[in-house]
């Protein structure tokens, strides 16, 4: 089939962008003629026909402006499916990778200090967004929609009912399971400064607020009396206010499969995440997941088989229990996740949806 597939910045190299170069591929290799419409990319993915679309316009008209352009650049030829990754004006199917702005609006509003609040939303960019994602969800405009999580689902039916539940396919995040395995742990841990007898915890991700960072912070500032509990951070984010002693700042890093190494536990704690990635790398790695209910991928945690999930990430006392208890565990070997990981899994499962939708537009 000829397909054409939206999305704003691309890169060849970037690992965040990884499920898209392995898409890409996994379509050139079968055979479909493949055209990748974008603002802006970086390197090449071999096979892949590439149209750009020129954006001229402020943050808060960009998204907007983004979409108008593609749905422009799409009426100059013909295609058998178009696939988005971005919230735009009319394809046959979108993937709602990032959930929904409204739902993280919500989740700010939730856990903003209450003078905060009245303001939260109230920006161009966001009423541009909220617009944006209805004309998206509306079913004359999109005919399939591939959610990442049950989670997200619900969030479709409750926000908008209009949209066809047959209509929404479940295909799970996937990863590179191999790349999360067979790493040397010792080397890692020497790398960091981590003592043997160090228990570990590790956060992995960039986005301050949305991503719970504040919190794990306070929590450890709290445990500084615990000589051998380690926080080891992996983010791009600037820290605000004193890092605790037991903190280990590692900044952003490219072999993010040696954190997991060296790591006990990943504690991850955000207010609002779709499927948050970093979950199945540590569950590939095979070291236990701590994460709140408000992300998707807590749907892959089995209570005390590979980890927990807090109903508040500002639980400190729940917390506090279970880092105990995978502590009192001990290494007792990787934890067990009974659900597919791999990143094959996830491209195939897309593909079929997205012949499905080429064949009934025939």
């Amino acid at each position: 089939m000829k397909l054409a597939l939206i999305r704003r910045q691309f890169s060849a190299t970037g690992g965040a962008e990884l499920y898209v170069q392995r898409l890409l591929a996994a379509l050139v290799s079968a055979g479909h003629e493949t055209h990748l419409f974008a603002e802006k990319w970086q390197g090449q993915a071999t096979g892949v026909q590439f149209h750009t679309i020129n954006v001229n316009a402020s943050r808060a008209e960009r998204p907007l402006r983004f979409a108008e352009g593609v749905n422009a650049a799409l009426q100059q030829e013909k295609f058998d499916c178009v696939f988005s990754l971005e919230r735009t004006l009319k394809q046959d199917v979108y993937r709602a990778g990032d959930g929904l702005h409204r739902v993280w609006l919500e989740r700010r509003k939730q856990f903003a200090p209450w003078w905060k609040r009245p303001l939260i939303g109230l920006g161009a960019f966001h009423r541009n967004m909220l617009e944006l994602e209805a004309q998206t969800f509306d079913p004359v405009n999109t005919r399939h929609v591939i959610v990442n999580s049950e989670m997200v689902r619900g969030e479709i039916a409750r926000h908008f009912p209009a949209f066809p539940q047959e209509r929404v396919h479940l295909v799970r995040n996937g990863v590179e399971v191999r790349r999360f395995q067979n790493v040397d742990r010792a080397a890692a841990r020497q790398r960091f400064g981590l003592a043997e007898d160090d228990f570990v915890l590790v956060f992995v991700g960039s986005g301050w607020e949305r991503k719970g960072l504040p919190w794990l912070l306070k929590f450890m500032a709290g445990r500084s009396d615990d000589p051998r509990l380690k926080l080891l951070v992996v983010t791009r984010d600037r820290m605000r206010g004193r890092v605790p002693p037991n903190v280990i700042l590692a900044g952003p890093l490219s072999d993010v499969e040696t954190v997991y190494a060296a790591a006990d536990l990943l504690t991850f704690l955000p207010i609002y995440e779709p499927c948050s990635n970093v979950v199945s790398e540590a569950l590939a790695t095979g070291i236990p997941v701590i994460t709140t209910s408000f992300n998707g991928a807590s749907e892959l945690i089995e209570p005390g088989v590979n980890g927990h999930v807090l109903d508040d990430p500002r639980d400190f006392s729940a917390l506090g229990m279970c880092v105990n208890h995978w502590r009192a565990r001990g290494n007792v070997g990787p934890v067990k996740t009974h659900q597919p990981l791999d990143l094959e899994a996830n491209v195939r499962q897309t593909l079929q949806v997205l012949e499905r939708a080429a064949q009934i537009r025939d």
